[in-house]
């Protein structure tokens, strides 16, 4: 009798967690869904890293403007356009500019446009928590990668309800580094100019180009 109850539990937790991670993945395509429904998008954002261990806590804000594959990222003094076939990387600092060729196809490929996306593969996925933020209920998706060798432990993905944006991301490393990407300002569909994401040389006079291919 003991042993028919053990089996019955185990099936109905089996059941639970796969109804779970259905749900879990409705919503991530229902994100996903959205996301490729906008024109374009502009993100303001604040990222920080956390590791207690190692004292380590940095702080810093970002912004990033997409259009398909097409992006504008300004973080961390950098700045890194990409006009669908090669990526300018601007860093006033150093006054110079690194021009290199990208492989959209290339899945290793990191793009804030796939980082929109990025669950869609390599991921086992459950519901976790609901939380309200401000006003906004926040339903939490937690990731895990199925590659052992990622360095990640997991991940929380925060969504907006309502709206099915991303609103923050969570990742936790296996050495105990904690990252934090919160999104502050989600606009889409915005007037851009034909130029947005056109690097013009001009524009740094005196900056050396270091062209990698």
């Amino acid at each position: 009798m003991k042993k028919f109850i053990l089996i019955t539990t185990l099936l109905l937790f089996s059941f639970s967690i796969q109804a779970q991670d259905k749900k879990a993945k409705d919503l991530l395509n229902q994100v996903t869904a959205i996301v490729k429904s906008y024109d374009n998008i502009v993100i303001d954002f604040k990222y920080s890293l956390n590791n207690s261990k190692e004292n380590i806590n940095q702080n810093s804000k970002g912004n990033v403007t997409m259009k398909g594959n097409q992006y504008v990222l300004n973080f961390m003094g950098v700045t890194k356009i990409f006009d669908g076939k090669k990526s300018y990387t601007i860093v006033p600092e150093d006054e110079e500019v690194t021009i290199s060729t990208v492989n959209e196809n290339d899945d290793s490929a990191i793009t804030p446009s796939k980082m929109l996306t990025f669950f869609n593969s390599g991921y086992k996925y459950t519901m976790d928590i609901v939380q309200d933020v401000k006003g906004r209920k926040i339903q939490y998706v937690k990731l895990v990668p199925t590659n052992s060798k990622d360095p990640r432990k997991e991940i929380l993905l925060g969504i907006d309800v309502q709206t099915k944006h991303i609103y923050n991301l969570i990742e936790t490393g296996k050495k105990g580094t904690k990252t934090t990407l919160t999104v502050n300002s989600f606009k889409t569909n915005q007037p851009l100019s034909k130029n947005q994401f056109t690097f013009v040389s001009s524009k740094y006079p005196n900056y050396y180009i270091n062209k990698l291919d």
